[in-house]
């Protein structure tokens, strides 16, 4: 478990929580990996009470289970899960890619251009998975943060956590080079405003890649070990 400088006035609950949910979602703590109260709790200098607090709360997240008389176990991932995830974001983000074609603020139209080299920089490069993905993440974000649907952005994290683990895993196990090619796409259909392009791009970018993760996880023993 990888950790972090405590930030100003971050509580201990607070500093746990992030601790724990980035560990999870950056893959440093496997689906399946068994967690200990007494562990977490001399690793992370706090006492068991909140820790017990902050497991809870991944619990609702789906991202801890409790198994009685078993222990306590990162998350294996739910293809259901994932499924709902992908329904959600595919329907909404259409509808927000349809805004932003209407109108987008320039400024954070030259975020996304950044955003998009920055990601160029780190496509082949070993070992820069994570940062690839937390870009990737970034780039949806500021288009929901252009058409002031932020708060939805942050609806659609709150049950892509399954999703996002499976989206980071197929990154570090694929080119990435191709999702670069389609945030470019996104890029022009925004600029040249082609609202007709939109369903084709979505079912491109957010519906199709499932299908292409079932056959990741068919043909990579290491991969369906994470999985219900």
């Amino acid at each position: 478990m990888i950790l972090y400088e405590k930030k100003y006035k971050e509580t201990g609950k607070e500093y746990a929580y992030r601790i724990l949910k980035d560990n999870i979602m950056s893959l440093e703590l496997k689906p399946g990996e068994l967690l200990s109260e007494s562990d977490l709790s001399e690793k992370l200098n706090i006492s068991r009470t909140p820790i017990r607090e902050v497991l809870m709360k991944l619990k609702n997240e789906h991202l801890i289970e409790v198994k009685p008389q078993s222990g306590t176990y990162v998350s294996l991932m739910d293809s259901k899960i994932i499924d709902e995830a992908i329904f959600m974001r595919s329907t909404i983000e259409k509808e927000v890619l349809k805004e932003a074609c209407e109108y987008f603020p320039e400024d954070l139209f030259i975020e996304l251009e950044k955003n998009l080299f920055a990601q160029k920089l780190l496509c082949d490069i070993e070992g820069k998975e994570i940062e690839f993905h937390n870009l990737d993440k970034k780039f949806h974000r500021l288009i929901f943060l252009g058409c002031n649907k932020i708060n939805i952005w942050d609806s659609i994290m709150n049950i892509s956590t399954h999703y996002n683990r499976m989206r980071l895993l197929s990154e570090m196990k694929t080119n990435r080079s191709k999702i670069i090619s389609q945030h470019e796409e996104m890029l022009n259909i925004i600029k040249n405003k082609e609202v007709d392009k939109i369903d084709d791009y979505i079912q491109k970018h957010i519906v199709s890649p499932a299908k292409e993760w079932r056959e990741l996880i068919k043909n990579n023993d290491d991969v369906s070990l994470y999985f219900k």
